[in-house]
Formats: structure tokens, sequence, C-alpha cells
């Protein structure tokens, strides 16, 4: 196992399951409170039996590395305590494993997606009391090139630039910030040529925006595609096409009523396995962050995990 900082607890001996669990913490998330709830966490998972592996990220990609050891090493359990980033790295842990513990999530991001689809509190406390639950739900996970996603890729000008929202004014406007930044993009020429190719069709035009998402709740908004299951088999995508502000507002009308896909403006469909290229180099946005160029090769894996859900889930 790699040398990252890591504490095992566990109850007295002959009192415990054999069970093995993992939380992987983000110090810095959940204003900087993420370490009690670490603590939290494990205390609630020894109580019911579970050996406890505390690991706190440092750096980028430790929270991937920390899933790779905990596939190899068969835990049970893997407990992502943190934004949709740390979420990220840790899904991206089980990339080529074919041994995957089951996930359970304490949100302490800005937006938390993955969470609000799966109906998880987005309260810590009341997410640390979901570690007693005995019920899981199969989740599809995305596959963009050679890395995993667990929410949304999206790819355009304008996702790029969602991409460099800084971090202190996502903490301080929680999803106003994204809008904030998406507005100063449309200001300029945000359109690109984009040509998609899915399920044997292809759509090619001016595009501000291209999603792919795996849930109904993208970047804290519920209403992109709300009628999206974690385990429906299916990328749901929309392609912005190139509009004019009257029509960039109609769209939005459109996204406030849950009503994007039957948009004028908008070229909506569901698929399993997509390419988008383009003429121009367009940056990518996966789960929140700034991804890879295109061209890019998006496949869905059905039911890929099992997530730890409240009970009435």
């Amino acid at each position: 196992m790699r040398q990252l900082k890591e504490k095992t607890l566990k109850k007295e001996e002959g009192e415990w399951n054999n069970e093995t669990s993992m939380i992987i913490v983000n110090p810095t998330s959940g204003k900087e409170e993420a370490q009690d709830y670490a603590e939290k966490a494990a205390t609630e998972l020894i109580k019911i039996g579970y050996t406890v592996t505390v690991n706190e990220t440092k750096k980028e990609m430790d929270a991937t590395y920390f899933c790779q050891d905990a596939c190899q090493e068969k835990f049970d359990l893997v407990v992502s305590a943190g934004g949709d980033g740390t979420l990220h790295e840790t899904i991206n842990g089980m990339v080529e494993s074919d041994y995957r513990p089951t996930l359970a999530v304490i949100p302490l991001g800005t937006v938390n997606d993955f969470a609000r689809a799966l109906r998880i509190p987005l309260n810590p406390e009341k997410a640390i009391q979901v570690l007693q639950s005995t019920t899981t739900r199969k989740a599809d996970i995305g596959k963009v090139n050679e890395q995993l996603f667990i929410n949304v890729i999206a790819a355009g000008k304008l996702a790029a630039s969602l991409s460099e929202v800084p971090s202190d004014e996502k903490s301080k406007l929680g999803f106003l910030a994204y809008v904030k930044e998406g507005f100063k993009t449309l200001v300029g020429n945000a359109a690109s040529p984009l040509t998609i190719t899915y399920d044997n069709q292809r759509w090619e035009g001016d595009s501000i925006l291209f999603v792919a998402a795996l849930t109904n709740s993208v970047g804290g908004f519920e209403q992109l595609a709300p009628s999206a299951e974690i385990d429906d088999g299916l990328l749901h995508c929309f392609v912005v096409k190139d509009t004019n502000w009257f029509d960039t507002a109609v769209v939005g009308t459109s996204l406030l009523t849950g009503n994007l896909e039957n948009s004028r403006h908008v070229h909506a469909f569901t698929a399993k396995k997509i390419r988008v290229e383009s003429t121009e180099t367009i940056t990518t946005n996966i789960d929140g962050e700034s991804g890879t160029s295109l061209p890019i090769e998006i496949h869905l894996l059905p039911s890929h995990i099992d997530v730890l859900v409240p009970e009435s889930t």
C-alpha cells in the first residue's frame, strides 16, 4: 500500500465483524470541518463493526491512489468525504479494477450533485447517519477517454469558463458563481463548431455548450434533465445551439421549467456512446473541474458501482 498518511481504528478484538472501510477525506472541504466529520464517520462505522482506515488527501490524485489501494486490498466500503472533485478522484481509483468496494458519500462541497441525485442528505451530520444503512443502489458511471466521471461532462467555451471559477467564489456564492462566470463568457463570441456522433446518429453546427449528464442534478440545479435517473442506463445530452441574447433567455426559461429538451434552440438526445470533436481547440469540464480537450469518446458503464443510500431511497 502506498505510503500516504493513514490511521486505522477498530473495536476491541472479538467485537468486530472483519468488514473493512476506508474514509478518504479532503481536509479543506466543509469549511475546514472535514476532519471532524471524518472522525464522526469513523466512530459511526466502528459502532457497527467496521475496521476503519482514515486517509487525508494532501495533493491532486491522492484520493485516486487511496481508492486504488482500497480496491487492491478488497475493502468492503469506501467513504468519500469532500466535494464533487474529491468524489471524482475517488471514483477514478476504480477505473481499472474488477473489484469495486461499496461507495458512501459525505457531501462537503459547494454543489454535491451526486449526493443530490441519490437523495443523500446534504447535511454532513445526517449523511454520516446513512453509514448505518443496509440499502445500496446501483449507479451508472461515464467513461471519457481513459477516465471516469460520476455526474457530468460539458464542452464548449462556456464549459471551459466554468472550470475557471475560483474556489473562494464557489464557497461564497455557490451556484451563482457559475452564473456570474457564464455571463461574462456569453458577452463575447461563445459559439464553437461541434460535430457530435452518437449511437449511429450525427449532429453538426455551432454551439455554446454541450452537456452529457448521468443525473438530474447539474451545478446544483435539478431541472436540467428532470427525468434522468442514476441507474437508467443512459447519458442525457443537450446541445445548446448558437443563440442571440433573446434566444439565450428563452433557453434559460426552458431550463428553469425543466423543459429544456423541447426547446427549439436545443438539440436533446439520449445515448450510450458519444464522440465529440471540433475544428477548434476546445477544452471540457468534467464533474466541475477542467478536463481534457476535444476530441473525446464517451461511454456509459451501466450499474457500475454500488452506493450506500438512505433506507427510504
